[in-house]
């Protein structure tokens, strides 16, 4: 099994560990909703040094980088993100990533279940390609600093300004010889930065970042991957294996935004096909009465026919109801729709409601 560069940090802070796509994980350190409390109200850190970062470097790696995305990344500048999926020829859903733009390559981060199957698919792709594709999730560490307090917080403790950095925009440094990327991003719904790091040095950086923050009367607590997905079903976004799935497609899965159509890239044909026939399933947000969660593969069920299945769902700590996500026939995906789902063999009424079901404040 993979650890993080961070292993030794969690077994300090008590963590229960977990496998996780291969990787040893921190799934809570003392209570899911506590850390879910903490990220809404102050600021966590995260440890996502699992997730896959793999550069493209070289004269075609831009044409490649844009071959493989549905979305449009060439319009991108040196200095920004973007969300996008990487599709297979018929449409399904290789894995959702986010691409940022250097001056000299682009960064692909990518799911930890995901890894190995894409720099596979990216080794299959590159022929005819001049391009340098590198493998460096085991070489770098990567956190997630995120919650309403976290810009002010970081402000005060990392070495350059923040302030100025736009969402899905990054900044690059060096400290001591070594480089790092600090991007504004997050899975949570909230505000933060992801930093990537050298993993020989990750140790001492978490340590004395989390060290100083309480010198501030700002203290960073450690949160798990339990409130990060209580966190990120909060705030409506796609969990790979879940909502997002290579037996569907990103229209399907409500994420054609991040589809440009106008461009060509592997699995436009099938797309823009199912774009002007229209999705046959949509992945909506469902609300349930009563204090029963849907699970994972819980059956959705109108006038007595199944039609459709629960891929997330929980207790929202925010909101206090129970909520979920599900992909459900396209006439059954307007809001206010009523239907019931099968939880262990009872019925509970539920009705489809827009996502996200949180929003942070203004």
């Amino acid at each position: 099994m993979l650890q993080t560069p961070l292993i030794n940090f969690h077994r300090e802070s008590g963590a229960r560990l977990v496998d996780f796509a291969g990787w040893e994980m921190p799934v809570v350190y003392k209570s899911i909703t506590e850390e879910h409390n903490d990220t809404r109200q102050h600021c966590t850190m995260f440890d996502v040094s699992h997730m896959g970062r793999v550069e493209f470097r070289g004269p075609d790696a831009a044409a490649l980088v844009e071959r493989l995305n549905t979305r449009n990344i060439g319009s991108g500048k040196p200095g920004m993100c973007r969300y996008s999926h990487i599709c297979r020829d018929d449409g399904g859903i290789l894995d959702d990533v986010i691409v940022s733009c250097f001056e000299e390559r682009f960064l692909i981060v990518c799911n930890a279940s995901n890894r190995e199957k894409l720099l596979g698919w990216f080794d299959q792709q590159r022929k005819g390609f001049d391009v340098d594709i590198k493998d460096r999730t085991l070489e770098t560490a990567m956190v997630a600093i995120q919650g309403p307090e976290a810009i002010e917080t970081l402000s005060q403790l990392l070495p350059i300004p923040i302030d100025d950095i736009k969402r899905y925009r990054f900044k690059t440094g060096n400290v001591m010889g070594n480089d790092y990327y600090l991007a504004r991003s997050g899975y949570t719904g909230e505000d933060g930065f992801e930093i990537v790091l050298p993993a020989n040095i990750a140790m001492a950086a978490v340590r004395m970042l989390m060290s100083q923050s309480e010198d501030i009367g700002r203290p960073i607590k450690p949160a798990g991957l339990g409130a990060r997905d209580t966190l990120r079903l909060e705030a409506g976004m796609p969990l790979y294996g879940h909502e997002l799935s290579e037996d569907w497609d990103s229209i399907t899965a409500g994420q054609a935004w991040c589809v440009d159509l106008t461009k060509d890239f592997i699995g436009q044909p099938a797309l823009q096909r199912i774009q002007q026939e229209g999705p046959k399933q949509k992945v909506v947000g469902c609300e349930l009465d009563g204090k029963r969660i849907a699970r994972h593969g819980a059956v959705i069920v109108h006038d007595g026919t199944p039609a459709g299945v629960i891929t997330s769902g929980t207790l929202s700590p925010t909101l206090g109801r129970n909520i979920a996500m599900g992909l459900v026939r396209t006439d059954l995906s307007e809001p206010g729709t009523e239907f019931e789902i099968d939880i262990r063999g009872k019925m509970t009424a539920a009705k489809v409601v827009p996502v996200p079901f949180y929003k942070k404040p203004k």
